[in-house]
């Protein structure tokens, strides 16, 4: 999937003459959707003798993974995002995102993060219409068996049925002004100084983002 549109944050400002046309900025971030499956055999002859009590934890097992399965997705990527790329090209959490256009001559730098030495922790807004973290869920979890000994090789040659999940996803980054992370020590000092960055962001023109921390993250 590709996300192209990403380098343009949506706003408005005075009409005056013409509407002015602004067209989407082509990044080219895009994500690969990834495969992903499990899959549990079971011996015919259980099913047939009713010994499903023997797998009955695995089926569970499997059933939990599925539901957990977003998060470990999401939650390593945003840990992952001091490193990652995103969008712009920089790290998602980076001191150097580029802000203005270029055509102007009127590009500056901003960071949302924080250096240090310390477990990191992150602030997220997560009221706006993407949440800072992309989970692109191309095809949910899927559900298969293979009982069949006329449809099965395994269950005709080995007398073996196959249960499975598949399912394809990625995760990615949408706008790096929705999150700040940060690596230094979680004191009140650094905490108001990563919520006042964040809600103080403008866009191209001066305007601000109106961008609320809404979420705190810690390990």
């Amino acid at each position: 999937n590709e996300y192209g549109w990403l380098g343009d944050w949506p706003s408005l400002k005075p009409w005056i003459g013409d509407r002015q046309i602004k067209l989407l900025e082509a990044h080219s971030y895009s994500l690969k959707n990834e495969p992903f499956e499990s899959t549990i055999g079971v011996k015919a002859t259980d099913i047939e003798d009713d010994n499903l009590g023997v797998y009955a934890g695995r089926f569970k097992a499997q059933g939990r993974a599925a539901a957990r399965w977003p998060d470990e997705l999401v939650w390593p990527a945003l840990g992952a995002g001091f490193d990652a790329a995103c969008y712009d090209g920089q790290s998602f959490f980076d001191a150097d995102h580029p802000v203005g256009d270029p055509a102007e001559g009127d590009v500056k730098t901003v960071s949302n993060m924080q250096a240090g030495a310390s477990a990191p922790w992150f602030l997220l807004d997560t009221s706006q219409a993407l949440m800072p973290v992309i989970l692109q869920m191309r095809k949910k979890p899927d559900f298969k068996e293979m009982t069949d000994p006329k449809a099965s090789e395994r269950a005709f040659m080995k007398n073996q049925y196959l249960y499975g999940i598949d399912a394809r996803a990625n995760v990615g980054y949408s706008f790096w002004q929705l999150a700040f992370g940060s690596k230094a020590d979680l004191s009140e000092d650094n905490f108001k100084d990563a919520y006042q960055s964040m809600t103080g962001l403008e866009n191209d023109r001066g305007g601000k983002l109106a961008i609320k921390p809404t979420l705190l993250v810690v390990g």
